[in-house]
């Protein structure tokens, strides 16, 4: 309905004329008389009272009969006006009609609100001019249902008055889906509606200057408006009802109270019942009521609220909250108890007594005594079960755990025993009442939580705590710390037990106290033996040596560094020079003052003992301890007085190394005082840890060992001792923490780095410098460690004794310089004069220098005079290097330089040129290559230098150039001849057998498509060099061969399958047609057929004699029976077929005369027999195109038959002697035509004679080119076979080329590698790895595979007999192929012998490995003569000579290089002979169909083949001469083998 009936209160507008006066307003007319009238809206309108008022409520429809006498109107010329609508609930709004008196707004806006006038949305715009009143707004048209336009419909000036305005919310247009979508829901839904109009029509009177006036005319002023809604209940509701104090009920009125259904509530229906919240509210849709459900409280609340979390969290199935839940329970539905009370398992849940008080111990419970609320065991819960505290158990939870006591004392319910678990034994708790702990048996304390003193590391194990075991020595005593077992170090140390040295510090080992006997003092005759440490093993000594002492003589030692007074071993070590046992050495210590008993020493004293030295030992320990106090100083005397009674030695000595003050370990309180030490002790001599004291080369301290003589050390030294490593002999200032030897540098010894090793001096920042003493300058090899000074022997001079003194040489037994008294310094070795004076020279200056001449000896008292050769030294034209005199003629003769000739040099010599004539002339060598022969005067000009007589295949003016016909580098007289191929070379760069190419690189002039350096093969994708015109292009299809290359050969290209021919344009074989098209199969019967293949072009096939058809499977005319059994006809049808024929043609000339008769005017009387003539003439014809040749004989006979009725028209007198047409013989029979004459019938006759003739003949010639078929088809397959045959030999020669080429590349790596060898020279090593190499390598000339090959290359040959059967004119040319063959054989034979020869010197070369091996194991003495200058290879040569009879092993390698040069030319030549026969079975192959044209080619290629032979055979006889040149350069090196064989 309309929602504006019975709402006329709750509608305003901004703006209504008259409510505070009287206004005039006019109206737009040209009809009307009156023009202006009042409006009065003070009061409501009345008919009858107060018929101007216009207010707002005049608008609503009241379907009384004057509706156009009232209406609203605005106040003159306000734009903006508003009327609005408030609505007391919510509607639904679906259109809006506005019928106005005057113009319809310009522009307008029609908004609505949802929400009471909070807010305002948009429904549509309307505007006379969209553009410009809402630029920013779409004009349409919608699109979507909630589109938001302007529309321009409802905004013209037309009509003045009672124009309409429709709006409806969905447009018709739109099929609306589900009008029940919250979005459509909420495009209808209204609580307010407001219709702003916003610009006035004035159709351009507002430009007037009367403003005022105008503006009366023009206002808005509304008839009614109607807004169709209805009230607006979510569909849970029929029908609606007044608003309880709303509005008086008026008929037609739509209210706006909702009858609610479905447990719903509100005006609209919006909310649910009260306890109807389990949930959520929906509006209905459709058939869905989406009606509100009661909560469920379980009878224990009735109040209740939706919550949408819970709601959610029920997989939305109940969202309902039960609030003030009754009878101590809880939860959402009431469903559970609250805190301290629990369900009893046996009501129900909706009794008022489901809850029921908890039983449990406050003080042992947790929560205070909270209990389980329900039976659930799925979640361990139990009703009424009490939850403990973590130290409390029980039902009621009233009594402690086992280990706790004192419920109620704790948090945790019980107090816990703390009894350390690691201190406590296991399985006892603490006792109950007091808590005490059972401890373990290192452990003490209440709560067993402490070790033992002198223990620490409380742990779970069977005692609780680890002793201490701080070292002895290391740690103050032997407490520690409880927590970390640190124990209390000594000084410089540290490690839990103190075992362990710091960085610069180290514990002594027990022989510490070594004194050496080189630094003791001794008497004379006791001597200091040196000693250089050795490379390969451990030194046997201490210090830098020994004291060599003799019988009787003794050695004094200071001891003043006692570290601790107790007693101490004395320990002995030397090495025995004699074999008998050194019976009498005399120890004796000598105090400085006598002593007194102490703690440490006791009367007597052990101070003179005596002891002997093994000879098989090292070492030797005193019998008694000595007593030695710290802090004093003592005296050792040590005398070797007796050597052996059983020995008369003239002179005994012994070589005394050093004394050793061994502390006796046994005292120190490590090993003495308690039974850990005695355990200790026996552990210490257990593992003989005293022992590794005694020896110089000790084995590695085993753990135990060093742990107890750490121990020792730190006891004996109060600790640990410093390193003092020499800051320049030693790398670190960090020594090793065992014993205290510093890392030295090189050359540097001494525990603290700080002495040079024997053979040194200097001791400085690199170590200590090599003394380097001359081994035969110096008596000893040890210099002086300060200057580094060596012992010379008499005569040596310098530091290292290396040197004579000036003026002498010959070191070390030097000799004065001899000079002739030219000079007064020679050199040191040789004696070799130096410095020579007044132009002297000569190892004694004993000759004139080059330039000079005279005799220089000492006493001649002669002295050098210039050589005038030819203006002297110095003058610029001196051109000889020296010159003599004739003692007998006195005549100067000069021994000219190089280049010059001539009595004074002045000319020059051949091979030079220049003008040594002039100032500053000389003579050149002319340039030219070394391509001259420097003994030739004519080889070059004099004047110029231009080459005359160039050699080596050269010529230019420097012969620089290679020759024509040759090329190559002429500067490296390296110019080859040109080898080209005559088949793929053009024709005229070879002549006479000479060829010319180009002279650097040697490439030859190649045909069109001919590629390679000699022209000796085509280009990709051509072939036939054989042609001698270049090579063809293949033309291969391109998409139907594999690819665009063809065999070099046949041209035959790669088919794809289904196509074939050269070119693969054609079908394949058996199919014929288009390829392009499609190819089809050859459709013969095999029994009628010569060939498989059909015609190409149109399928035909070939048909045997007798045999005709496109199939060849009928009969050919001429033959009879039944195909494939044809026989040919008697000889009659070939007769009768020659007749007819005749006649046929007879015929066709009787036809020819009739016409020229015709023409000719023949009388009327032959009209019929022409006529009758033409038509069985015509018959014929179609008889004969038929070939029914019986039919057409009948025709003929009758015909002729009706030609004798023929009769002239002028009678008989016209027949002549020879008759005519129409004329009768003497019987009266018709006649025509007799002997002579030369009518029809006789030409006839004749014409037929000849044409049975020409049969015969024609039959003849067919058998002749059916024979000549034939043989043309076997020469064909024959010559296939000789194809298949010469490819199959060519690709086993490739095979055969590339197996040699492969050896004869080995061949010549290993020759290169002999080069090496003879020259460079090698070690054992190289030497036997070659030798190896050489035995493995696999000749390629050995005697059974050079005849394999042999016997495969005269084979394949032999195999090829087919083509000289057929081209028998070929015959010479194969001659000369086995004569060519039969030249290999020969050379393969010599080759055999000469493999064999090679053979064995490898088997001579591995007889040398062997003794080279035996070599290698001899004592190294005997390589030290080897001479340096030669390799070491040539020495191992010599020293197997030497030592397996082997003569001369470099002639072996050099015949072996020979053996494998001649190899290598000779396997050249097979292959170029077997290449040109390879050339000559191609070229046989080729040309078969025409076998004339291939013979005289053959014959060409002969020629040239015997042209190459005899090239052939001229290299070869220059290789002959190379050969021979070989051989001597072998005995040159063979003899300067022998010679340096001498040097060893």
């Amino acid at each position: 309905g309309d929602l504006l009936i019975g709402r006329a209160r709750r509608l305003k507008a901004s703006s209504t004329c008259g409510l505070s006066g009287p206004e005039t307003f006019c109206i737009v007319s040209n009809l009307q008389a009156d023009k202006c009238f009042e409006c009065d809206s003070r009061e409501m309108y009345n008919e009858v009272t107060h018929p101007n008022s216009h207010t707002i409520e005049n608008i609503v429809t009241t379907f009384a009969p004057n509706r156009l006498k009232t209406w609203w109107q605005s106040q003159n010329g306000v734009e903006n006006v508003t009327i609005q609508l408030d609505l007391e609930a919510e509607f639904h709004f679906t259109h809006l009609i506005m019928t106005f008196k005057t113009f319809r707004p310009a522009a307008m806006v029609i908004e609505r609100s949802s929400d009471y006038g909070q807010s305002w949305q948009v429904y549509r715009y309307f505007a006379y001019d969209c553009s410009t009143t809402f630029p920013y707004i779409s004009k349409g048209p919608v699109i979507r249902v909630d589109d938001i336009i302007c529309d321009s419909r409802y905004s013209d000036t037309e009509p003045s008055t009672e124009g309409e305005v429709i709006f409806r919310v969905l447009d018709p247009v739109f099929k609306i889906r589900d009008p029940f979508s919250e979005h459509i829901q909420n495009l209808l839904r209204i609580t307010n509606l407001r219709v702003r109009m916003v610009k006035l029509h004035t159709l351009g009177d507002d430009l007037m200057n009367d403003l005022e006036d105008v503006m009366q005319k023009y206002y808005y002023a509304i008839f009614d408006m109607v807004v169709r809604g209805n009230c607006f209940c979510y569909g849970h509701a029929s029908q609606c009802a007044p608003i309880t104090g709303g509005e008086a009920r008026v008929e037609g009125m739509v209210h706006g109270h909702c009858v609610c259904k479905h447990h719903t509530a509100g005006l609209n229906c919006e909310l649910c019942e009260n306890f109807y919240h389990d949930v959520p509210w929906r509006p209905a849709e459709g058939r869905n009521t989406n009606a509100c459900k009661k909560c469920e409280c379980n009878h224990h609340s009735t109040i209740c609220h939706f919550d949408m979390a819970a709601y959610i969290a029920s997989g939305n199935v109940s969202g309902g909250v039960c609030d003030n839940c009754l009878h101590n329970t809880q939860g959402q539905h009431c469903e559970g108890c609250k805190p301290f009370y629990y369900q009893r398992p046996d009501l129900h849940k909706r009794h008022p007594d489901i809850c029921t008080p908890c039983d449990c111990d406050p003080q042992g419970s947790l929560n205070g005594g909270v209990c389980d609320s329900v039976t659930d065991v799925a979640r361990r819960l139990i009703a009424g079960q009490c939850h403990c505290k973590a130290s409390v158990e029980g039902k009621r939870c009233d009594s402690c755990k086992q280990g706790h006591y004192g419920l109620g004392q704790d948090p945790l319910g019980c107090l816990p025993c703390r009894c350390n678990p690691l201190g406590t034994l296991p399985g006892r708790a603490c006792e109950r009442n007091t808590g005490e702990c059972h401890c373990k048996r290192l452990v003490t304390s209440r709560s067993c939580n402490q070790c033992l003193p002198q223990h620490w590391g409380l742990r779970n194990d069977m005692d609780g705590c680890r002793p201490c075991d701080c070292n002895l020595g290391g740690a103050l005593n032997n407490d520690c710390s409880p927590e970390t077992g640190q124990c209390v170090c000594r000084e410089h140390m540290f490690g839990r037990r103190c075992d362990q040295v710091k960085n610069g510090y180290y514990f002594a080992t027990l022989d510490h106290y070594t004194y050496e006997a080189e630094d003791a003092e001794f008497e004379s005759g006791v001597t200091m033996v040196p000693r250089s440490l050795p490379v390969d093993h451990h030194a046997t000594w201490t210090g830098i040596g020994f004291a060599n002492v003799p019988e009787g003589k003794a050695l004094q030692f200071t001891v003043d560094n006692v570290p601790q007074s107790m007693e101490y071993n004395l320990l002995i070590r030397y090495e025995p020079q004699l074999p008998d046992m050194w019976e009498d050495v005399l120890v004796v210590v000598m105090r400085t003052r006598n002593p007194s008993p102490s703690a440490h020493c006791s009367l007597p004293y052990a101070d003179q003992q005596r002891v002997s030295l093994s000879p098989g030992s090292r070492y030797v320990l005193l019998s008694r301890p000595l007593c030695l106090e710290k802090d004093k100083k003592y005296n050792l005397s040590m005398l070797l007085a007796h050597y052996s009674s059983d020995d008369h030695h003239h002179l005994p000595n012994m070589l005394i190394d050093s004394i050793v003050l061994l502390p006796v370990v046994r005292d120190l309180e490590l090993f003495s005082g308690t039974a850990d030490s005695e355990e200790a002790w026996e552990m210490f001599q257990k593992y003989r840890c005293l022992e590794l004291s005694h020896t110089i080369q000790k084995s590695p301290m085993t753990d135990i060992c060093k742990e107890y003589i750490f121990s020792a050390s730190a006891l004996l030294h109060q600790g640990v001792m410093e390193c003092e490593c020499h800051p320049q002999g030693s790398l670190s200032l960090i020594c090793n923490s065992i014993g205290g030897q510093c890392p030295c540098r090189p050359n540097v010894v001494g525990r603290k780095c700080d002495t040079c090793s024997p053979g040194t001096f200097h001791l400085g920042p690199s170590g200590c410098r090599s003394c380097e003493c001359d081994k035969l300058g110096s008596r000893t090899p040890f210099c002086n460690v300060t200057t580094g000074q060596c012992p010379c022997v008499p005569g040596a001079y310098g530091r290292q004794c290396a040197h004579c003194l000036p003026g002498h040489w010959g070191f070390p037994h030097c000799h004065a310089c001899f000079c002739n008294g030219h000079s007064d310094r020679c050199q040191t070795n040789t004696g070799q004069c130096l410095a020579c004076r007044e132009h002297t020279t000569g190892h004694h200056c004993e000759r004139c220098e080059n330039g000079y001449h005279g005799n220089v000896l000492l006493g001649s008292g002669e002295h050098c005079r210039p050589c005038m050769c030819p203006d002297g030294p110095g003058s610029g034209r001196q051109f000889a290097d020296t010159c003599y005199e004739n003692p007998n003629s006195l005549q100067l003769h000069c021994l000219c330089s190089s280049g010059y000739k001539g009595p004074r040099c002045e000319e020059c010599a051949p091979g030079y040129y220049g003008n040594p004539q002039v100032a500053g002339g000389r003579c050149h060598p002319c340039h030219c290559n070394r391509n001259i022969d420097m003994h030739d005067p004519g080889s070059c000009d004099t004047h110029t230098g231009i080459c005359l007589k160039c050699l080596y295949y050269t010529e230019g003016p420097r012969c620089q150039y290679c020759s024509h016909g040759y090329y190559g580098d002429a500067t490296t007289q390296n110019c080859q001849k040109c080898m080209c191929q005559a088949l793929g070379s053009v024709e005229q760069s070879c002549v006479d057998g000479k060829c010319e190419c180009d002279r650097v690189s040697g490439q030859c002039p190649c045909l069109p498509g001919v590629e390679g350096l000699n022209c000796d093969h085509c280009a990709p994708n051509t072939w036939n060099i054989n042609s001698r015109e270049g090579c063809q292009l293949c033309q291969c299809h391109p998409t139907h061969s594999f690819s665009p290359s063809c065999d070099a050969l046949s041209g035959q290209c790669s088919c794809k399958p289904g196509f074939g021919g050269r070119t693969c344009e054609e079908c394949r074989a058996l199919f014929w047609g288009d390829p392009e098209v499609k190819c089809n199969a050859c459709d013969c019967d095999p029994r009628g057929i010569s060939t498989l293949q059909c015609n190409k072009s149109t399928g035909k096939c070939m048909c045997v004699e007798g045999v005709a058809g496109q199939r060849c499977d009928s009969c050919r005319r001429g033959y009879v029976g039944k195909f494939p059994e044809c026989q040919q006809c008697h000889q009659c049808f070939s007769d009768w077929d020659v007749t007819v024929s005749e006649l046929t043609n007879q015929t066709e000339r009787m036809i020819g005369t009739v016409d020229e008769a015709k023409v000719t005017s023949v009388p009327a009387a032959y009209h019929d027999t022409i006529s009758s003539l033409e038509s069985g003439a015509r018959q014929l014809i179609q008889i004969l195109e038929d070939n029914e040749a019986q039919k057409t004989l009948v025709h003929n006979k009758a015909l002729l038959q009706q030609t004798k009725y023929v009769h002239a028209p002028s009678g008989p007198d016209s027949c002549g002697g020879c008759e005519g047409l129409g004329c009768a013989g003497e019987a009266g029979a018709l006649q025509c035509g007799a002997a002579g004459c030369a009518g029809l019938i006789t030409e006839s006759n004749k014409a037929l004679n000849k044409a049975k003739e020409l049969d015969h003949d024609i039959l003849d010639s067919l058998k002749e080119v059916e024979k000549l078929h034939r043989m043309v088809s076997d020469a064909r397959g024959q010559a296939d076979e000789a194809k298949l045959s010469a490819q199959d030999v060519l690709s086993k020669a490739n095979q055969s080329k590339s197996r040699v080429e492969q050896t004869n590349q080995e061949l010549r790596q290993l020759v290169q590698e002999i080069r090496d060898f003879l020259t460079r020279g090698a070690d054992l090593q190289r030497i036997e790895a070659l030798a190896d190499k050489v035995l493995k390598l696999k000749m390629p000339v050995a005697a059974g595979e050079l005849k394999n090959v042999t016997m495969e290359i005269r084979q394949h040959v032999a195999s090829l007999t087919s083509v000289d059967d057929i081209l028998a004119e070929s015959a010479d040319q194969a001659h000369m192929a086995e004569m060519l063959l039969h030249q290999t054989r020969t050379k393969a034979m010599q080759l055999k012998e000469e493999a064999e020869e090679v053979m064995s010197a490898l088997n001579e070369s591995e007889y040398a490995q062997s003794a080279a091996h035996g070599g290698a194991a001899q004592p190294t003495q005997r390589a030290r003569p080897i001479m340096p200058s030669w390799a070491p290879g040539q020495d191992w040569l010599h020293g197997i000579t030497r030592g397996s009879n082997w003569l001369s092993p470099n002639e072996n390698y050099y015949n072996y290089m020979y053996y494998v040069y001649i190899c290598q030319e000779l396997d050249s030549e097979v292959k170029d002979s077997f290449r040109l026969v390879s050339h000559l079975m191609e070229h046989k192959a080729l040309g078969v169909s025409d076998a004339r044209q291939r013979v005289e080619r053959l014959r060409q290629e002969a020629k040239d083949f015997l042209d190459d032979s005899v090239n052939k055979l001229k290299r070869l006889t220059g290789k002959h001469t190379q050969v021979d040149a070989m051989n001597s350069l072998n005995k040159e090196l063979s003899h300067k083998a022998a010679l340096y064989s001498t040097c060893l």
